[in-house]
């Protein structure tokens, strides 16, 4: 793994990527959303220093400690510092204080009659922890049996969570992943997903900007070695990049491809030079701005996002456009499909793994009773199910549906819905069973036909590629029988061809 991930693994922020749902190793700039000073287009305040948002953390410990000392000296201490040789230090003279005396009248007394009988009760404990007596080597014999006296009990109270991935029929990876937790023993049952961008190990981003610098100077340009750098590095490796290519030669990376490269050339670099937050926040921005809305952009991105990455893109969206993501949706959208976008965007969707059966009965009878068994269709309680559960317990929800009726709950929402919320609901169906087969969908429609819809495909493949773009070409090829891979070299062309197959891993 990167060393930069691993810095970030401790980080507060990082509690989130264990339901993270698009990442096996969670993308990192989704932890910096907001732009540092001095870098407009970055979210990294830690490049100079090296662990990603410590700089900040660092920056607030030394008041903490230069206020000790006051408390101290405030509180009448520093007689008993000075008698004892400790002129600066607080610790000390409170031992000598309040301590020594607590020891004098009550610890000779605690352990005349607490500590014996602890000394009985340990030997006693033996089934747990058979010689605590003898120290270490026991305490591994000991251990050893609190995993099979536990962890198996975990395991026994999981299986439907596991069972209800909705990757696990295909082997793919659902809303979690073994990486994104940070410890590999999380869920071990999860298949991992296959990126096929992943960080290198070890990273240079002085060496690699310098690399870029050279291909772009003087009299043309060397495509070829700026895909090779861009297209096998990860976003938070190219955000360090440009930070480095700034700091060296004092000019703008994002900036100079552009003015070295042109058409769907160019916007696929700018994309993969973006920080994700932002790029995701863009895409819905140009979604809704102008006239007409791109209906299946909002889906696709508010249906796939877990919680934590909802809510940085509304954090990036307002620090880039000044307005709220939920108001700039409820202002262009309508009906049914405006009250789904409200509820996806408040990003409140439940992330427990554990599947509650019983519920999902009570759900699959509510969602039957709003739709098939009545006249017209309550569209709140598909809309309230669909929006809040999990996706282990909606997977568990489709069947309990498909057990009451004798048919499939997709089946039921074409039935009972039109339009742009019959095409949001059934993507979430198809997101709870198997992610990848969507995205590889999307693609498929994105170069099918007459044309091709660059931005869809250059945003489909620049972000997923570090998190199940391998799923996802497994996936195109099992259901057109024909390898992504072939498609774009079909329907792309130059540079732009050869820096998608890069980020397939194939060039």
């Amino acid at each position: 793994m990167n060393p930069y991930q691993q810095g970030q693994s401790g980080y507060p922020q990082q509690q989130y990527y264990h339901s993270i749902g698009f990442s096996n190793t969670a993308p990192q700039s989704f932890g910096n959303p907001m732009p540092m000073p001095g870098m407009p287009t970055m979210g990294y305040p830690s490049a100079p220093g090296g662990a990603p948002g410590y700089p900040q953390v660092s920056q607030g410990y030394p008041p903490q400690s230069s206020g000790y000392p006051t408390q101290q000296t405030n509180q009448g201490y520093p007689r008993p510092n000075t008698a004892q040789g400790y002129p600066t230090q607080g610790y000390p003279q409170a031992a000598q204080t309040g301590y020594p005396q607590s020891a004098q009248t009550g610890y000779p007394k605690a352990p005349q009659t607490g500590y014996p009988p602890a000394q009985t009760g340990y030997p006693t404990a033996q089934t747990g922890y058979p010689a605590a007596q003898t120290g270490y080597p026991t305490a591994q014999t000991g251990y050893s049996q609190q995993p099979q006296s536990g962890y198996p009990q975990a395991n026994q109270s999981y299986p439907q969570g596991n069972q209800y991935q909705g990757y696990s029929s295909h082997n793919q990876s659902p809303i979690h992943s073994q990486q994104a937790y940070g410890v590999s023993a999380s869920v071990p049952q999860t298949p991992k997903s296959k990126p096929t961008v992943v960080p290198v190990n070890p990273f240079d981003p002085r060496e690699d900007a310098a690399t870029l610098r050279k291909a772009m100077k003087g009299f043309g340009t060397d495509e070829k070695s700026i895909i090779h750098v861009l297209s096998r590095r990860t976003n938070e490796q190219r955000l360090r990049i440009a930070f480095e290519f700034k700091t060296l030669y004092g000019k703008d990376l994002v900036s100079d491809l552009k003015s070295e490269t042109s058409g769907k050339f160019e916007d696929l670099l700018v994309a993969l030079m973006t920080p994700l937050p932002q790029f995701y926040a863009k895409e819905l921005h140009d979604a809704i701005a102008g006239i007409g809305t791109d209906e299946d952009v909002l889906i696709e991105v508010m249906c796939t996002m877990s919680n934590h990455e909802i809510n940085v893109i509304k954090q990036a969206y307002t620090a880039i456009y000044g307005n709220l993501l939920e108001d700039d949706l409820r202002g262009d959208t309508s009906g049914n499909f405006k009250r789904l976008m409200t509820s996806l965007s408040m990003g409140n969707r439940s992330e427990d793994f554990h599947v509650d059966q019983e519920k999902a009965r009570e759900d699959a009878r509510s969602l039957l009773q709003a739709g098939e068994l009545r006249l017209g269709t309550d569209e709140s309680v598909f809309n309230a199910v669909l929006c809040s559960r999990s996706f282990p317990q909606l997977m568990a929800i489709f069947q309990e549906y498909q057990f009451l009726t004798g048919h499939d709950i997709d089946d039921a929402i074409k039935a009972e819905f039109s339009g742009d919320m019959e095409k949001a609901l059934r993507a979430i169906v198809k997101i709870v069973r198997n992610k990848p087969l969507f995205f590889a969908e999307r693609l498929h429609k994105s170069m099918k036909g007459l044309g091709t819809n660059d931005r869809q495909l250059i945003r489909v493949m620049v972000t997923r590629c570090e998190i199940d773009l391998g799923d996802i070409s497994d996936m195109f090829q099992s259901k057109y029988g024909e390898s992504l891979q072939s498609w774009i070299e079909g329907d792309c062309s130059g540079h732009y061809k050869k820096c998608l197959l890069g980020l397939l891993g194939l060039y």
